[in-house]
């Protein structure tokens, strides 16, 4: 049984990496194949009721990444539908790529910590769309922004899903891991920039591609500005609802969509149907990749099908035998979370490392919050941002693995190097 899930899985792998040749959507082959896992792992197991449980308990956490991703594409539509982001580029003057680089790298790099690395490359990947017209550029742009918020997100309780996971386990403590992992993280984010600086020279044709440009009535300032502001705030809000009400993030995103609803709702209630209709909530659901969302929900519940047969305890566990030194292990795991979801890779980590192995804040929880949290950007669907961003921009798998997919390397290296080196001095 487990061979056959394993078979089904690459070739379902195989099916999305090879989109463009095969010309099928890739949200179909992630839907085929996640359903096909979970039926072979059903009629292979005597006890049915078991396996529906699994399901229903691993359903449960998917269906909060795919609200909080509905909520965040919502908001961040809705903020481009009053033309909000004219606040921030109007503001960006320089044309010149190299530029322009370092400074939506850094700010990817940094919003990520505070928001978190989906919400950043949604929010990053549609500020792009609206300020660099040319195709080509635009995407290593976003490439850009996948590796920057997943950096920025690794040494950040907040920032990353897997970060979060150990910090709420009590294997870091939040000044402990910004401590640790804040430089390998910087690393791993500024040495693919210093590369593509000297790959991206010359200057950029400005204005946003023809899909942002929407024949919509003009925006007042002030509206534009309220739901600007009110967006951002919602948006970086989330963390805390999460913190102080210990709900799941995504009941935050809803509470936020449900309060930008009131206040769009409130804005444009004079208005006529005809000319409010491009400026309401519902024309923002309307918009937002459905196909993405779709893709997402089939990759996880494929993922959660290998978790559920044991498939990542036994890596694992066969890491830990065969090989023993936690530093290569933890390296390997990061490889590994470019393939599969980093979740499920470190939960299984967690269950098998007790804290009376490896107590709190010891170097083993540290450096697998880096490697995990940035090993997934060295493939387009290794990260939540990444699969975000590719939904958004339409990145096929092997432009991103040839043109991207090695910056991402060198940055993982670099930040493992400086990790280490921390760790010795």
């Amino acid at each position: 049984m487990v061979a056959v899930i394993l078979i089904v899985f690459l070739l379902g792998y195989v099916a999305i990496a090879m989109e463009h040749v095969i010309r099928l959507n890739k949200a179909a082959s992630a839907l085929i194949t996640g359903v096909l896992c979970w039926t072979i792992y059903i009629l292979y197991t005597p006890d049915t009721h078991a396996v529906n449980e699994q399901l229903t308990g691993h359903l449960g956490e998917i269906a909060g990444i795919l609200f909080f991703l509905l909520g965040a594409m919502t908001i961040v539509e809705l903020i481009d539908a009053h033309d909000g982001f004219e606040v921030i580029t109007s503001r960006i003057k320089t044309t010149k790529k190299s530029h322009l680089i370092w400074l939506i790298g850094g700010l990817s790099f940094f919003l990520s910590a505070i928001l978190d690395n989906l919400t950043t490359a949604i929010v990053m990947v549609s500020l792009i769309r609206k300020l660099i017209r040319n195709k080509q550029a635009r995407l290593f742009f976003c490439g850009m922004v996948v590796i920057a918020a997943n950096a920025g997100g690794a040494w950040s309780p907040i920032g990353d899903v897997t970060t979060t996971m150990l910090w709420i386990g009590g294997q870091v403590s939040s000044s402990q891991i910004i401590g640790h992992v804040f430089l390998p993280g910087v690393a791993s984010a500024v040495v693919p920039m210093i590369l593509l600086t000297f790959r991206m020279r010359g200057v950029l044709e400005v204005g946003g591609t023809e899909e942002a440009k929407t024949s919509k009535p003009e925006t007042p300032v002030r509206d534009r500005n309220i739901v600007f502001v009110t967006g951002i705030l919602i948006l970086l809000l989330v963390p805390v609802f999460k913190t102080v009400t210990h709900l799941p993030p995504f009941m935050g995103m809803l509470m936020g969509l449900g309060i930008m609803w009131v206040i769009t709702e409130i804005i444009h209630h004079q208005k006529d149907t005809q000319d409010k209709h491009f400026l309401s909530v519902l024309y923002a659901l309307r918009k937002i990749d459905t196909p993405s969302i779709l893709f997402f929900l089939g990759i996880l519940i494929s993922v959660a099908s290998l978790q559920s047969i044991g498939a990542l305890t036994n890596v694992a566990q066969q890491l830990d035998q065969q090989i023993g030194n936690p530093i290569v292990i933890v390296i390997i795991i990061g490889f590994l979370s470019s393939v599969v979801d980093n979740v499920p890779l470190v939960a299984a980590s967690m269950g098998m490392y007790s804290l009376q192995q490896y107590p709190a804040d010891h170097f083993f929880w540290h450096f697998m919050a880096y490697c995990a949290g940035t090993g997934g950007s060295m493939l387009i669907i290794g990260s939540a941002a990444g699969v975000a961003a590719m939904g958004i921009e339409k990145i096929e798998f092997f432009w991103y693995l040839r043109k991207i997919g090695w910056l991402a390397l060198v940055g993982y290296i670099a930040g493992i190097l400086v990790f280490l080196l921390q760790r010795l001095f």
